[in-house]
């Protein structure tokens, strides 16, 4: 197996156990606490750690932080210099942030959701996740590096150990304080996302080489990281503002419509959220590609993970689109959600996963435009334009159809934004073949159409007489089969495109795209297409055996 695939198989074991826990999280949310007005204030003081997880782990701090440590490691210099200056004013600068932001939880309550019931409650549970601000800000800086050295087991791990504390904080004090006792989980599980990842952390630092004499200092790769912070912060902002559109315009509306919208979103999101798994794990080839200016082989890269990313979400949402009401009624409806909140979830689930491709696009193509060496705000230009697009189909319609208007304009406008990413592209940063991926999303969209299909008529077939686990085994294979169909007969090049990642992979022949366009010479490369150069893994930290930044082999336990 490739270190490609040991990376994307340990990283898929742990980031499903982390979301499958997340799952049971929610369950027992919706079990405990159902959807209410209690549950909206705790949603409104969730907005911090979904909106700092995106800033400070995932988006921002990851886009910042992996092609500086990867050109470091390129150059044969170490990240000690660099952590020994940045870390601790990372955790000077976010632990101030945490401080304002417990000391003006009030205000924050008002701003994010003015016609909220439960007020008290929220206040509460915003001082507590506030602490989420400085602990994902760690973990997303050890995150960062560890995976620049390409090493994904702990980093993958992080979501795990964070749902762990959640359900330990709940399962012992939601008996004396209600809702607040997941606030308090945050907390704790935000501090099991630095442990987790601590003694992999240390071990990467020992084992990397001190910078050498007349090298660039850390001070002068934290000049890069700055100029390049701004975009990158106003981008994941921008990105999570819809968020906060969704739940200011949801505040004005029955109580429980924030937390209908969250499970939705909770549903919609795993499969995006697995489809970006390989993003995840090429990232470091990606920065490093950009490093050598090799604007063909990111083509490539681009390319080829887009055709994944789409297959994986535009095949899920098939399924979540024909089997919604059995899907929410299978995982929530228990104790106190009611028949009543699973026939607004899954209206909500149905039109969220209209957005999914759109979502799984904007973090791909995202990435390619960060990990060039120089500034760019492009990509917070055009998640501004999908945002303005999401905001006024909300306003205008919130009012008259209710949630499903809100999710409408969340899927309207993340799939503007993608449109307008992935044409970018192009232009800015590497000759991506846009007629062909056009092509290649609109063959696997009508498969998905033919396979939602299949699975409505699966549903009907079945009838509401068959036992859940049995309707949703049935009909998951329906439309798993219907889709896999119609996806060989739609062409057999996108599975080709799936599993080759050389030059009659991604592209039909050396030096030309399958749409028939001739990339410019200057972007063409005589060597053999690889995700990287000879020799360029132990520049990088990378797959050489005995490399500091080796895979976490699969039979070893993780630290």
């Amino acid at each position: 197996m490739t270190s490609v695939g040991r990376a994307a198989v340990l990283s898929g074991v742990l980031i499903g156990a982390g979301t499958g826990l997340g799952f049971v999280r929610d369950l027992v949310m919706a079990h405990l606490f159902g959807a209410d007005g209690s549950t909206d204030a705790f949603l409104v003081a969730w907005t911090i750690p979904e909106t700092v997880s995106p800033l400070l782990i995932e988006d921002a701090m990851a886009l910042l932080m992996v092609p500086v440590v990867t050109r470091m490691l390129a150059r044969g210099d170490g990240p000690r210099p660099l952590v020994g200056t940045a870390l601790p004013r990372l955790v000077l600068g976010l632990s101030a942030g945490t401080l304002a932001l417990a000391a003006a939880a009030p205000l924050v309550v008002d701003v994010l959701a003015p016609g909220l019931t439960e007020r008290g409650p929220a206040v509460e549970c915003v001082r507590l996740t506030a602490v989420t601000v400085v602990t994902f800000g760690v973990a997303g800086f050890m995150s960062a590096t560890l995976r620049a050295h390409h090493r994904f087991g702990p980093p993958a791990a992080i979501y795990l150990a964070y749902n762990v504390g959640i359900l330990a904080l709940i399962a012992g004090l939601s008996g004396l304080v209600g809702i607040t006792s997941a606030a308090a989980g945050v907390a704790c599980g935000s501090v099991l996302m630095i442990a987790v990842q601590a003694p992999a952390f240390v071990r990467c630092l020992r084992a990397s080489p001190a910078a050498p004499p007349g090298g660039r200092g850390p001070d002068a790769e934290l000049r890069v990281m700055l100029a390049a912070a701004a975009p990158i912060v106003v981008y994941t902002v921008t990105r999570q503002a819809q968020v906060f559109v969704e739940r200011f315009l949801a505040s004005d509306l029955a109580a429980g419509s924030i937390s209908h919208l969250n499970y939705a979103q909770k549903v919609a999101q795993v499969p995006m959220v697995l489809s970006l798994l390989i993003v995840t794990v090429t990232f470091p080839r990606l920065a490093r590609a950009m490093a050598d200016g090799d604007t063909a082989r990111v083509a490539r890269r681009i390319r080829q993970d887009l055709a994944v990313a789409s297959a994986m979400v535009l095949g899920a949402a098939a399924f979540l689109i024909a089997f919604a009401p059995a899907v929410i009624r299978l995982l929530f409806e228990h104790g106190e959600f009611t028949s009543a909140d699973t026939s607004g979830t899954a209206s909500i689930l149905r039109v969220y996963c209209l957005g999914l491709w759109g979502q799984s696009a904007v973090g791909l193509a995202a990435r390619a435009f960060f990990a060039q060496k120089r500034p760019t705000w492009r990509p917070a230009a055009f998640l501004a334009v999908g945002l303005a697009v999401t905001a006024a189909i909300g306003s205008a319609f919130a009012a008259t159809a209710g949630t499903p208007a809100l999710a409408a304009a969340n899927a309207a406008g993340i799939t503007l934004a993608a449109v307008l990413l992935l044409a970018g592209l192009r232009r800015g940063v590497a000759p991506v073949p846009l007629r062909a991926v056009a092509g290649d999303v609109l063959r696997l969209a009508l498969a998905a159409a033919g396979a939602c299909a299949a699975g409505l008529g699966a549903a009907a077939a079945l009838g509401p007489g068959t036992p859940l686990l049995a309707h949703l085994a049935a009909g998951g294979a329906v439309t798993a089969a219907a889709f896999a169909v119609l996806t060989v007969l739609a062409g057999p090049d996108l599975v080709a495109t799936w599993i080759t990642a050389g030059p009659t992979g991604a592209f039909g022949r050396r030096g030309r795209t399958e749409s028939g366009e001739t990339s410019d010479p200057a972007h063409r490369t005589d060597t053999p297409d690889r995700d990287e150069p000879a020799g360029a893994d132990a520049a990088a930290g990378g797959d050489g055996p005995g490399a500091a930044g080796a895979d976490v082999p699969l039979g070893r336990s993780l630290p």
